[in-house]
């Protein structure tokens, strides 16, 4: 009976040759073979959009529709003068309005004057004159405003002046005071909704990059 050292190394070489066996038939990877692919990614659940040139500006689609008369002469502006963006034009006409309309009512113009076309503030300063004459004044306190629309543009490309049109819609409280101080118009503690429609104008691509009221439709 053969001793079982002998047999426990008969087993052991018997492992040790299949062992090489499997490694030169399985080899390892290298050079041109395929890679395993990897798993496959999930679905990112946040979407994630692409810039495609060409496509549609969102900064024009967000105020006007895509494709309107509107939309090209924004479009036109910005070729022109790449840096301007209808966003930021929206965002100071809604600052400016405020601005404007406030001095207005209180008979302050001539912090507002460089932002009125000459027209524009000479009719301002016709109105706040013939309110002094009679001796009203108004007390007035503006709330916010609560909505903004591009309703309309325009733009001549051979002579660079652009205009756009804005409609504001604002809550203010307002009285008129006479010489005595009794009040003749109005309700110092009433809330009234302000509708107002105003066009600003600039020359596209010059130096000064202010847009001027130069026109108003309440």
């Amino acid at each position: 009976m053969e001793s079982p050292v002998i047999q426990l190394l008969v087993l052991a070489g018997i492992a040790v040759f299949l062992i090489l066996r499997l490694k030169s038939v399985l080899g390892t990877r290298e050079g041109f073979e395929k890679p395993i692919a990897p798993p496959a990614e999930r679905p990112s659940k946040r979407p994630e959009f692409e810039v495609i040139e060409g496509g549609p500006d969102q900064d024009i689609t967000d105020y006007v529709p895509e494709g309107s008369a509107q939309a090209e002469d924004l479009a036109a502006m910005k070729k022109v003068e790449p840096s301007f963006q209808v966003r930021d034009f929206v965002q100071g006409a809604r600052g400016a309005y405020e601005m404007i309309l406030m001095a207005f009512e209180r008979g302050e113009l001539d912090d507002i004057q460089p932002y009125l076309a000459p027209d524009v503030f000479d009719s301002f300063v016709t109105a706040v004159a013939h309110r002094e004459d009679q001796g009203l004044t108004i007390e007035a306190d503006f709330i916010g405003v609560r909505e903004t629309t591009l309703t309309d543009t325009s733009y001549d490309s051979v002579t660079g002046e652009a205009q756009i049109t804005m409609r504001f819609v604002a809550e203010m409280t307002s009285a008129v005071r006479n010489s005595a101080g009794e009040i003749v118009e109005g309700d110092p503690k009433a809330i009234k909704r302000q509708k107002d429609t105003w066009v600003f104008g600039r020359t596209m691509g010059s130096s000064d990059p202010n847009w001027f009221l130069v026109a108003t439709d309440a």
